[in-house]
């Protein structure tokens, strides 16, 4: 592979990072200027979520004593607003900051192009979540696909050494499978992708879900809330390997998920419609368990009066 090839969908270069292939063929420049906030539209389907943590707490502070040091790069849209290419995070640091404009580089990229700068400009960043991960490398790969790359892509579990992925890993640091590992995360339903970033499900067995339809991973969630544990990694691969052979359905979920762990203790489980008869609608959700270690508090000093009440 020549240097010119790979830089191609990195960011070595600040030619790269700055402006687009067609670009620097046809010698136009990028402008820099102050956006108004109300005209910067973000990505469409930007897979890194803004959170407005600590981290994002010492960016306001920085934003409001020096303003943004590194402006943001945008693209303009036939509508006069500015698609955000990458300064999501700068933008909501200044609106909190009480900013009224950012500096952005305007550039004139293709979709492809800003797709890829769009990833490689997060990816870098600390504390991204396997969601994140996954929707951005498979948004990469796609784009990088159509850029003329091979599109006869198979993702599985044990991935294939192909040159799209291959430029990845090296741009990031994973392995070409762990590149693939993240892209099959993309086809778990929410809620079970949401137990990935918790880490409540691990990487490996999340992969082996990733192959279940929908309607199957809709039974596991239920298995799983119900059981109140998640599938190791051999009872992924196990409902992986019943579903290909069509033998997979609600009660063989079931069945595996009811299965004690070796190192799992013993657990007393109560199931959801009957703790629905006595828990009040009105009770969030996430105050429930707190609700019923309440209730059976008081339920035992009510036991404890009654004791010593008959041994007077």
């Amino acid at each position: 592979m020549s240097e010119k090839r790979r830089t191609d969908f990195s960011l070595n270069r600040l030619d790269d990072l700055f402006t687009s292939q067609s670009e620097r063929e046809n010698g136009l420049t990028p402008t820099i200027k102050d956006i108004p906030l109300e005209k910067l539209v973000p990505f469409p389907n930007h897979p890194f979520k803004v959170r407005d943590d600590e981290e994002m707490n010492k960016l306001v502070e920085s934003v409001s004593e020096n303003g943004v040091l590194v402006p943001a790069i945008v693209r303009e849209k036939d509508n006069g607003d500015y698609e955000i290419i990458s300064g999501h995070r700068r933008k909501f640091a200044s609106e909190i900051a009480g900013k009224s404009a950012l500096r952005c580089i305007v550039s004139n990229l293709d979709d492809d192009t800003a797709t890829v700068i769009m990833v490689d400009s997060n990816i870098q960043r600390e504390n991204i979540l396997p969601s994140e991960k996954a929707f951005a490398y498979k948004m990469k790969l796609d784009a990088m696909n159509r850029q003329g790359k091979r599109t006869d892509l198979t993702l599985c579990q044990v991935g294939t050494k192909l040159n799209s992925a291959q430029i990845i890993a090296e741009n990031t640091g994973e392995s070409t499978r762990q590149i693939f590992r993240y892209i099959r995360l993309t086809y778990l339903i929410p809620e079970l992708l949401q137990m990935v970033d918790e880490g409540k499900m691990k990487m490996l067995p999340a992969v082996e879900i990733s192959f279940l339809d929908k309607e199957c991973q809709q039974d596991l969630l239920e298995a799983i809330e119900s059981e109140c544990c998640t599938p190791s990694h051999a009872q992924a691969i196990r409902m992986h390997k019943m579903f290909n052979d069509g033998e997979l359905n609600s009660d063989t979920i079931l069945d595996v998920m009811c299965e004690l762990k070796p190192n799992q203790q013993e657990r007393l489980i109560i199931p959801h419609k009957t703790l629905e008869k006595y828990i009040p609608q009105s009770v969030a959700p996430e105050k429930r368990q707190d609700y019923i270690c309440k209730a059976l508090e008081h339920y035992g000093k009510y036991l404890q009066r009654m004791r010593d009440r008959e041994s007077r």
